[in-house]
């Protein structure tokens, strides 16, 4: 396969869910998609479902060893890297199987969850995204029409949360949620030291979508969810940066 004029992405967590739904599409739109996979068994299941253009790719984003020997082989096999989506998330660490999510969120709040839940998903959630970030980089800024895209969520939105309207305002809390307004900062971060690169760097929230990352307990499905995020994968050298957008290209307040 020739990949010298195609777009080479990388999508971590694709093996399912957002991030499988988002390959599938990119690799429909003629991207070369690369399936990040912790497992790489799995990883090469679902590159083997989507079909040409789809390639397995061992990454997980709590490993630096993985993460680094992943840079190393996209580099030479690629030599760069045009689009980046760092979709793997946890929502637990230690939840029990079936507990609902809103009894689990009984289990989460500041005054009784153990540091450990906290440390777990903050390390795939926040630290996670950064390491990739810090790998990756050198191989985006190869590309002439780079951009980066972090899968968020509404719900880590302090300006929502802090709306005693909001409907989700009761489940906010210093596991899942705050990872994600961890990550709405170090994003932030990314979009300022980006400034004048040329590489784009976006927010994408794919809402309550039906996933493992929630038990299925999501309202929207996964090709709804995932509709954003490949809109904003493919907005081009012309598009806008520093976006925070939700599943129906609304924009979310940070």
């Amino acid at each position: 396969m020739n990949n010298e004029h195609k777009r080479i992405a990388l999508v971590t967590g694709a093996n399912q869910g957002v991030g499988l739904q988002v390959a599938k599409e990119l690799v429909a739109d003629g991207v070369t998609v690369l399936i990040g996979s912790r497992d790489y068994a799995r990883g090469e299941t679902a590159a083997k479902l989507i079909g040409p253009g789809a390639i397995a790719i061992q990454l997980d984003v709590t490993d630096q060893a993985l993460i680094g020997a992943a840079a190393a082989r996209i580099g030479e096999e690629f030599g760069r890297l045009d689009l980046l989506v760092n979709n793997a998330a946890i929502s637990h660490h230690l939840r029990q199987p079936g507990m609902s999510i809103q009894d689990h969120a009984k289990t989460t709040r500041p005054s009784n969850v153990p540091l450990e839940e906290i440390r777990a998903v903050w390390e795939t959630n926040v630290f996670g995204v950064l390491a990739v970030y810090q790998a990756m980089l050198p191989l985006l800024r190869k590309s002439s029409d780079a951009r980066i895209v972090n899968v968020s969520s509404g719900v880590g939105s302090l300006t929502l949360n802090a709306d005693p309207n909001f409907p989700y305002r009761s489940m906010f809390g210093p596991v899942y949620p705050a990872s994600k307004t961890a990550l709405n900062g170090i994003t932030l971060a990314m979009m300022i030291e980006l400034e004048g690169s040329g590489i784009k760097v976006n927010l994408v929230s794919p809402g309550f979508t039906s996933t493992n990352l929630n038990n299925f307990a999501g309202t929207e499905s996964v090709k709804d969810g995932s509709r954003e995020v490949v809109r904003v994968t493919n907005l081009g050298p012309d598009g806008p940066t520093g976006t925070f957008t939700r599943w129906d290209s609304t924009t979310i307040p940070w």
